[in-house]
C-alpha cells in the first residue's frame, strides 16, 4: 500500500532549525543595510544558474534550495531596502512588516471573508484608515495589490455611480453620451491603462494643464467640462492627485470636490504616496480636502513601510461600493451559521476572490508603533527633503527643477553654456553611474523636456548622512562628466 503524500517536512526538528536561521539570515541583512551597495547588477553566472536550470522533477531538499536562494537571490535586490534608495516612490519595508507576513502565510488565510479572525483584523483595519483619512462611518474599503488596481476599482465604482445606467447590465456598447473623466497632466500611468482596460478608451481621459507648481488648473478644468458637455460628452469623474509622481505635487482638492459638487461629478483622489501626509498634524493641511473625496486609492507599501504589496481602496458610500462589484452565486451564498455566515463582504468590493491577509502587516505595524510614530517619519522625510532642495538652491553646479513641495527634489547638474540636449544626455548618464557605483539609487524624470534626476523620499531608513554622500555623488559624477568632451562621453 502507498504511502500518504504530504509537503510538510520530513522532519520537524530540522525544518524549524532551518527556519530560524532563515530568519536570522533575514534580519542580519537588514541589519547590515548602510554597508552594502544600495544596488549591484546581477551577474551574468547569477542569471544562467537562475535561466539555465531545468526544470527539477525530483525535489534537491529545503536546505539546497535555501542556499540557492542566499547565494543567488538574496544580494540582488532592486534596492528599496536600503537607506539610500530615492528611487521612484518606494517604501523600504519594516523587519515587523515581514514577520506580520510570514505570519499571515502561516495562517493561510483567504480573505474573501468568512467567518474567521482575518475577517475582523481586515474589516477593523480599514475603519481605522478610513477613520485617519478622515472619511465617515459607513464607508466601505478593501485592500488590494497597489496603487494602480486599488484606482481602477475606485473608477469602476465612480462609473457605476454615474453613468446613469446600469452598465453591469448593459455594458458600455452603443452608448449615446460617452463617458469622459479627468485628471490633471501629471497623473500617474495607471490611469491611461485604467479607462483603457475599462473599455472607455485613452480617448476618454482629458488631461487638464497644470500650473507652474504642477497642480492641476482649475479654470482650464472648468473649460474642458464646458466643452465637452457641448460636444454630446458626458462628464463622470474627477481625479485628484494627492503627491503626483514627477514632483510630490498635490492639486488644490478642496476646490476640485466644490467643482465636482456643482457638476454632479465622482470625485476620486489618487493618494498612493501623499494621502499618508494626513497622518501629520504638521503637515495633513497639504492635503486638505481629502476627506471629501467620493473614493480614494493608496499606498501602505509606500509612506507607511509596509512589505510589498499593500494598498487600499476606500469608498465613501458602502452601498454604491458593493453594488458595483457584489455577486452571489449559489456555490457562495451566505448562510446564518458555519463558515460562510456573513457572507463573503470583501469579495463584494472588488474581483479579487482569492485574496491574502494584507491588512495582518498593517493592523500589527499601527497597534506595535502607533499612527504618531509613522507620522514622525513622514516629517523627517520632508524635512530631509527640503535641506536637500535648499542645498541644491545654493550650490552652483546644481539647479532645481521643481519646487520641493513635499518629499521628491527634481535637479540636475549644469554646466554654463552647455546646450539642452547636451545637459539631458549628461544628467541622464550622471544618474546611471550613481545607480552602477551602489552608492545610491535616484531615479529620472523629465520636464518641459529638460532631463531631472528624481530623488524621492519615502525612506524610513535614510539619515542625514545619507543625503551627503548623494550629495557628493552628483558632484563628483557630474564634475567626472563636465569634464569629458561630449562625443568621448558613454552616453
Amino acid at each position: 500500500m502507498a504511502s500518504t503524500v504530504t509537503l510538510d517536512p520530513d522532519d520537524w526538528s530540522s525544518f524549524r532549525t532551518l527556519a530560524h536561521r532563515m530568519v536570522d539570515d533575514m534580519l542580519d541583512r537588514l541589519q547590515a543595510l548602510p554597508e552594502t551597495p544600495a544596488w549591484q547588477y546581477v551577474p551574468e553566472a547569477t542569471q544562467a544558474a537562475i535561466r539555465d536550470e531545468p526544470v527539477p522533477r525530483q525535489g534537491q531538499g529545503e536546505e539546497k534550495a535555501y542556499a540557492d536562494f542566499l547565494r543567488h537571490v538574496m544580494p540582488y535586490t532592486n534596492g528599496c531596502m536600503h537607506p539610500r534608495f530615492f528611487g521612484w516612490v518606494q517604501g523600504n519595508g519594516t523587519p515587523m512588516g515581514m514577520m506580520a507576513d510570514m505570519l499571515a502565510a502561516g495562517m493561510n488565510a483567504h480573505m474573501a471573508g468568512c467567518h474567521h479572525s482575518p475577517r475582523f483584523v481586515e474589516g477593523q483595519t480599514l475603519r481605522w484608515l478610513a477613520e485617519l483619512m478622515g472619511f465617515p462611518a459607513g464607508s466601505s474599503g478593501v485592500f488590494e495589490s497597489g496603487g494602480s488596481m486599488a484606482n481602477v476599482l475606485a473608477l469602476v465604482v465612480a462609473r457605476h455611480a454615474k453613468a446613469g445606467w446600469d452598465v453591469r447590465s448593459r455594458g458600455i456598447q452603443n452608448i449615446d453620451l460617452p463617458l469622459v473623466i479627468y485628471a490633471s497632466s501629471e497623473v500617474h500611468g495607471w490611469a491611461q491603462k485604467a479607462v483603457e482596460l475599462m473599455g472607455l478608451g485613452n480617448n476618454s481621459l482629458r488631461r487638464v494643464p497644470v500650473d507652474e507648481q504642477y497642480r492641476m488648473r482649475l479654470d482650464a478644468l472648468e473649460a474642458l467640462l464646458a466643452e465637452d458637455r457641448q460636444a454630446g460628452l458626458h462628464p463622470i469623474c474627477v481625479i485628484g492627485t494627492a503627491g503626483t509622481v514627477n514632483t510630490g505635487a498635490t492639486d488644490d482638492l478642496r476646490a476640485l470636490a466644490a467643482i465636482c459638487r456643482k457638476h454632479g461629478l465622482w470625485f476620486h483622489v489618487d493618494g498612493a504616496f501623499g494621502a499618508l501626509v494626513r497622518l501629520s498634524p504638521e503637515l495633513r493641511g497639504r492635503v486638505d480636502g481629502i476627506e471629501e473625496a467620493d473614493s480614494l486609492a493608496f499606498d501602505l507599501h509606500k509612506w507607511m513601510s509596509q512589505p510589498y504589496e499593500c494598498a487600499v481602496t476606500l469608498v465613501r458610500d458602502g452601498e454604491l461600493h458593493r453594488a458595483a462589484f457584489a455577486l452571489s452565486p449559489s456555490y457562495l451564498a451566505p448562510s446564518a451559521r458555519g463558515v460562510i455566515a456573513g457572507g463573503l463582504p470583501f469579495a463584494d468590493r472588488g474581483m479579487d476572490l482569492t485574496r491574502g491577509f494584507k491588512a495582518l502587516k498593517v493592523w500589527m505595524s499601527l497597534k506595535a508603533y502607533g499612527v504618531d510614530k509613522f507620522a514622525r517619519v513622514i516629517e523627517q522625510n520632508v524635512r530631509d527633503t527640503a535641506a536637500l532642495a535648499e542645498r541644491v538652491e545654493r550650490h552652483p553646479e546644481l539647479e532645481l527643477m521643481a519646487p520641493a513641495a513635499l518629499n521628491i527634489v527634481c535637479l540636475r547638474y549644469r554646466v554654463p553654456g552647455m546646450p539642452e540636449s547636451g545637459l539631458n544626455a549628461l544628467n541622464e548618464e550622471l544618474l546611471l553611474r550613481v545607480q552602477e557605483s551602489g552608492i545610491a539609487v535616484p531615479s529620472g524624470t523629465v520636464l518641459e523636456g529638460r532631463y531631472a534626476i528624481r530623488v524621492a523620499n519615502t525612506n524610513h531608513r535614510a539619515h542625514p548622512s545619507d543625503f551627503d554622500k548623494l550629495f557628493d555623488a552628483f558632484l563628483r559624477f557630474g564634475r567626472e562628466l563636465a569634464s569629458i568632451p561630449p562625443g568621448a562621453r558613454e552616453i
